[in-house]
């Protein structure tokens, strides 16, 4: 799982407003265009953007697993058709690009998850959406980044556990069953004791966050991001 990890990158002393808005100009633009020289410039900000916060390649591709697997599978799903010519190439071509685009904006959101701090992502979104509003968008975002981790952990133990009983010598049906089962049981005791420990702890819906404060390194970030949504329309 991608977590934040403290660095003295360029990308980790950015105000998180500014990447934030650098995400949503590189998605607007990345979903806009498919042609195959918008890809190559799109992949090129992608690798440059993972080079300037140093997140390693393989453990990215192995925390996205499940989704590449999803969006290798689309283009296939795409091409295939119930008569001939049974193989539509031009449709699973441009499943395939559109895949590849969800894939890039994966791999910035990466970058954005491994140079920021949780509560600074939530006192981003508050400070930017005013009210309640934003106070519940910045609560469900920071408690997403905490709890999704504990989750995949106890998934995990779960599937060591059956396979040192020799769990994988049932059939999918019943690993999937017990696996799920246990996962959800899990799951809801979690979210018990995470309510109980936020009562514990006089759980306020607006408390003192960290200061944001953008510095002129932002202001070329800003500025990219509005390109790049901008972009989108052209």
């Amino acid at each position: 799982m991608l977590t934040y990890e403290p660095d003295e990158t360029v990308a980790h002393r950015l105000d998180p407003r500014s990447k934030l808005a650098f995400q949503i100009g590189f998605a607007a633009t990345a979903l806009a265009h498919t042609s195959p020289r918008a890809l190559v410039a799109l992949t090129a900000v992608a690798g440059l953007v993972l080079a300037a916060t140093r997140v390693p390649p393989l453990e990215t591709l192995y925390a996205y697993r499940f989704a590449l697997v999803i969006l290798a599978i689309a283009p296939l799903v795409a091409a295939a058709t119930l008569g001939p010519p049974w193989i539509d190439v031009e449709r699973g071509v441009a499943s395939g690009r559109a895949s590849y685009r969800v894939f890039l904006i994966l791999l910035v959101s990466a970058a954005y998850v491994r140079s920021t701090p949780v509560r600074h992502s939530r006192a981003a979104i508050q400070r930017t959406i005013p009210g309640k509003p934003g106070q519940i968008l910045g609560v469900g975002v920071a408690l997403v980044f905490r709890f999704l981790p504990v989750l995949q952990g106890d998934l995990k133990t779960i599937r060591e556990a059956m396979a040192a009983r020799l769990g994988t010598e049932r059939n999918a049906v019943e690993r999937i069953h017990l696996v799920g089962v246990l996962a959800l049981t899990r799951a809801f005791d979690r979210a018990d004791r995470l309510s109980l420990a936020l009562q514990a702890r006089c759980f306020a819906w607006n408390p003192t966050l960290p200061p944001l404060s953008l510095s002129m390194i932002d202001l070329p970030v800003f500025a990219l991001a509005l390109v790049l949504a901008l972009s989108a329309f052209v």
